[in-house]
């Protein structure tokens, strides 16, 4: 005969059994459900090897096309100033190289990442279902890393320190040169212009595929914005320089 007493035990027991198997089956059931298919993971992967590969061509003819093109300003202008015997041409000239070469030394101290991440994704192993989802994890990393590279490359920062450099170099032209104001206001100018196109020929490719991918694999998540972070203008006038920066 089954006492009262037997019954509460038998309920304690299966209460205590059943919280157990909970506890042990939760963990599997959720990571089933988080768990990607390898056909998916498979065409993620892929997917953003293919806009990297896309995206590599114009990001090293930006990079390294701007690199030679410093370097070789550099070059010129040190040899120029190396054998003119004229005073003024030769201030030009040794100005003029000091800055290319912060130019050519500005490229190589930020290596553009689109042009080096396909190869870098493409070396990844993905043998195992374990290794496609590490190389996934990396493939989104580095699209990110792309994305941001590119986004930093047109910052406000980056805007600002050619500013600081092509000022200065315009107002050692103008009172370390002891030369007209118009002079250095040329100076200045021409440096602006070659250094504004700098950045804004850069590609911004992978900033677009970053957004795409979100969109059509995250839900829509796009922590990375298009907007420029500033607006600038530049006005030359009879009576100075006019320069305007809008965050």
């Amino acid at each position: 005969m089954l006492h009262l007493t037997d019954i509460k035990d038998n309920r304690s027991n299966f209460k205590v059994i059943l919280l157990i198997s909970i506890m042990v089956s939760g963990p599997v059931i959720l990571f089933a459900q988080d768990e990607i298919p390898d056909s998916l993971i498979n065409e993620r992967i892929k997917y953003i090897q293919k806009i990297l590969d896309q995206g590599k061509p114009n990001a090293n003819l930006w990079w390294y096309g701007w690199l030679a093109g410093y370097s070789a300003a550099t070059i010129g202008q040190g040899a120029i100033c190396l054998s003119s015997n004229d005073k003024g041409t030769k201030q030009d000239m040794a100005l003029g190289a000091a800055t290319t070469l912060l130019g050519a030394a500005g490229q190589l101290l930020s290596p553009m990442v689109p042009g080096y991440a396909p190869d870098q994704l493409m070396q990844i192993p993905e043998d195992t279902h374990e290794s496609r989802l590490q190389k996934l994890s990396n493939a989104e990393e580095l699209l990110k890393a792309c994305a941001l590279r590119e986004k930093s490359g047109r910052s406000w920062q980056i805007h600002a320190i050619s500013g600081a450099v092509n000022l200065t170099s315009g107002l050692i032209t103008w009172l370390g040169f002891r030369r007209n104001l118009w002079a250095g206001v040329g100076n200045f100018s021409l440096n602006t212009i070659i250094t504004e196109a700098q950045i804004w020929t850069q590609p911004t490719r992978a900033m677009k595929d970053y957004q795409n991918y979100c969109q059509k694999f995250k839900s829509g998540d796009n922590p990375i914005s298009l907007k420029s972070d500033l607006s600038w203008f530049v006005s030359v006038a009879p009576g100075g320089i006019e320069v305007k920066i809008i965050f």
